[in-house]
């Protein structure tokens, strides 16, 4: 069985047991959150669209390695260095249940 979920604007096929980074969320680490509604259900070779909801662990709030960018213009002694490190929560799928 899995579900396809929507967090921070990206689309993820979860399945039961499956640790996954998503988009920094605002719950704290060791809580269980229910992700509703989820875009699609498949178990059994039966589809359900909309329906159920997916139960998960918040493990722990991370940032990502950090990107650098660096852009320049030649013979005017311009330079910019710019470093971002995106937050995210890593979670553990815990159960895909119906509504």
């Amino acid at each position: 069985m899995y579900a396809i979920i929507e967090t921070g604007g990206k689309q993820y096929k979860v399945e039961k047991g499956l640790k996954l980074r998503v988009e920094r969320l605002p719950y704290d680490a060791g809580s269980t959150i229910e992700l509703t509604p989820i875009l699609l259900r498949k178990e059994d070779g039966s589809v359900e669209l909309g329906k159920g909801r997916v139960v998960a662990e918040v493990l722990s709030h991370d940032r990502q390695r950090k990107v650098t960018v660096f852009k320049f213009r030649a013979k005017k002694n311009y330079k910019r260095w710019r470093g971002h490190r995106q937050p995210y929560t890593e979670i553990l799928i815990k159960d895909i249940k119906e509504v």
